[in-house]
């Protein structure tokens, strides 16, 4: 088994390009083939690796293809989407504004804002820049705000005011994009310019990041830039396939930079040299140790014995690695994985750049890089993710063999499909549009989410539809309920249900849109449409469910509600595992 697997290495290294610096270290005499067989193992295209130590990048290299369409290959200039790397890169623009006495971590940010308002009063005057940068504003994600919209950053930061907090200020630490976005935007309006502009002259240019773009419109544009994929399940079998650029640009600062190996070799010497670079020190030594050093510990149990419990610095998580202090990152978007960290104890580090979603692989290159170049055993990090991997999909296909999805037979919608067409707001997320779905598709409905996500929706049972699966929407396997206030609530819902995104928002309501064809009744926190009050007096349900207490409380309005429904060990596509 192990001598057929090796047989096609030479086919895989065809396309290698390398760059080596400085001479060559006899632990790393083996990495391309151990690198080739990972990227085999989890399919992934293309990947580029750099790698510091002492002060000096011995290693930067492309493998695989950019594209395999066209059979380009991966080169140390190949650009990647780098995801929640970013981040990084912003709190270093505002530690240059603290150096230069022109912020300061603490104040809060009304101060520099004025109007700012958050959801709650205790929220608003007392949210700092530090809380923002290190997740504990006590927000959870509310990534679909920014993923399914191109609402600009200002929009976005007035939406702040309607996005419900799960936790208390400074209380747990909530991965949150939108206050690292507000934090970018406050540089920006700090400086009288953009975030861009504020990276590209505090940052790229000091570190001569040539390559590095701040969009990824800029990436195509580009002669030597990764194609994104996806794996997907055709006839039982994954597949990799070609996924669509996702313009982030409003999400900017929390995730919209995009790198090669060569460029981010620059930046992780930047950091590791506690923000000198070439004799020049661009950031304070003071505030890129803070960066380095805990802020926010993070919950949880390490899944492993080699790596010790967690925390949040600005912009870095800091743990240990067998034993070794380890700073990292990694990042999440569209069709790309990345990763960088680095021991600073043993000047010692690593960045990883794939084109695939939704693969550990950054990981298990960086990890084992680290077990070569420190002089400790390979721990078999390839072998243990692709184990966990097989029990997660077994997980599943039991889970769902027992009928953890299954809906109540017999059941149908309470009123007309034509009933439920039509436009829903909340006023924070946006708009969702539903319409009737093609005859003979399959589905009933299509939903958009704004301008940027367009899914089905097939009946699961009474007045509940579900998304089907698919590894390239966004929005697999999450359920949409109708609500018609009195009328059939509570719902019949499967058991493994919980608010959308709600991942870390434990506490928080499901996500409500409301008809924008709707007028005040005496009712307070009560939404009907125009239709449905012509309707209520004449209109009985046709549903016979045994839920409706009143006649006269038929159809008195109608929401729609967005819950996302999880498989056991089961990993979100997008915003949990985005940026």
């Amino acid at each position: 088994m192990r001598k057929r697997a090796w047989a096609i290495l030479p086919l895989l290294l065809v396309f290698l390009v390398t760059v080596r610096i400085g001479a060559p270290f006899a632990a790393l005499s083996d990495l391309d083939s151990f690198v080739a067989q990972v990227m085999k193992d989890w399919k992934v295209p293309g990947l580029a690796l750099a790698v510091v130590q002492n002060g000096k990048v011995i290693l930067v290299k492309g493998y695989g293809l950019r594209n395999r369409e066209r059979k380009l290959p991966v080169t140390p200039q190949t650009l990647f989407a780098i995801g929640s790397i970013t981040k990084s890169f912003t709190v270093t623009t505002l530690g240059t504004l603290v150096d230069e006495g022109m912020l300061d971590w603490d104040k809060p940010v009304r101060e520099y804002l004025p109007g700012f308002t958050m959801y709650n009063e205790i929220l608003t005057e007392q949210l700092t820049t530090r809380d923002m940068v290190t997740h504990r504003s006590g927000l959870p994600r509310h990534d679909l705000v920014w993923y399914s919209s191109d609402f600009s950053r200002a929009d976005l930061v007035r939406r702040l005011r309607y996005l419900e907090p799960s936790k208390d200020l400074r209380q747990t630490y909530q991965y949150n994009n939108l206050m690292f976005m507000t934090a970018g935007y406050l540089a920006g309006q700090i400086l009288g310019t953009t975030w861009e502009d504020a990276v590209r002259r505090r940052v790229l240019d000091p570190l001569a990041m040539t390559h590095t773009n701040l969009s990824v419109d800029d990436s195509p544009k580009s002669a030597d830039f990764a194609q994104p994929y996806a794996t997907d399940k055709v006839n039982g079998e994954e597949v990799v396939k070609k996924y669509a650029f996702h313009n982030i640009d409003q999400i900017g600062p929390a995730g919209s930079i995009n790198s090669c190996a060569e460029d981010m070799a620059r930046y992780l010497l930047f950091h590791m040299n506690r923000g000198k670079f070439e004799g020049k020190q661009i950031l304070s030594e003071n505030n890129a140790a803070q960066m380095q050093i805990p802020q926010m510990v993070i919950q949880g149990e390490p899944e492993f014995k080699e790596e010790g419990t967690s925390a949040y610095g600005m912009a870095f998580s800091i743990s240990t690695y067998r034993g070794h202090k380890i700073v990292e990152h990694g990042g999440a978007i569209d069709g790309f994985r990345a990763l960088l960290g680095f021991l600073p104890q043993d000047n010692l580090g690593a960045v990883v750049l794939i084109n695939l979603d939704g693969s550990p692989v950054p990981g298990i290159i960086a990890d084992n890089v680290f077990d070569r170049l420190l002089g400790l055993d390979q721990i078999p990090w390839n072998e243990r993710y692709l184990e966990i991997d097989k029990k997660s999909k077994q997980s599943e296909e039991a889970a769902k063999a027992g009928g953890y999805t299954k809906p109540v037979p017999g059941t149908h919608p309470s009123h007309d499909l034509k009933d439920y067409v039509g436009q829903y707001e909340n006023p924070g997320y946006g708009v969702v549009t539903i319409t009737q779905a093609v005859a003979g598709s399959g589905n009933d409905f299509q939903m958009a989410v704004n301008t940027k996500i367009t899914s089905p929706l097939r009946h699961f049972h009474y007045d509940i539809w579900q998304v089907p699966e698919d590894e390239l929407d966004s929005l697999q396997k999450t359920l949409v309920t109708f609500h018609t206030d009195a009328c059939c609530d509570p719902l019949p819902l499967p058991s493994a249900i919980t608010p959308l995104f709600g991942e870390q928002g434990a506490g928080t309501s499901p996500l409500t849109f409301s008809s924008l064809l709707a007028i005040a009744t005496p009712t307070p926190n009560r939404v009907v449409p125009v239709a449905a009050i012509r309707r209520a007096a004449s209109t009985s349900c046709p549903q016979e469910c045994g839920l409706c207490t009143s006649p006269n409380d038929r159809l008195r309005g109608v929401n729609i509600v967005i819950l996302e429904h999880q498989a056991p060990h089961s990993v979100l596509r997008f915003p949990s595992s985005v940026v």
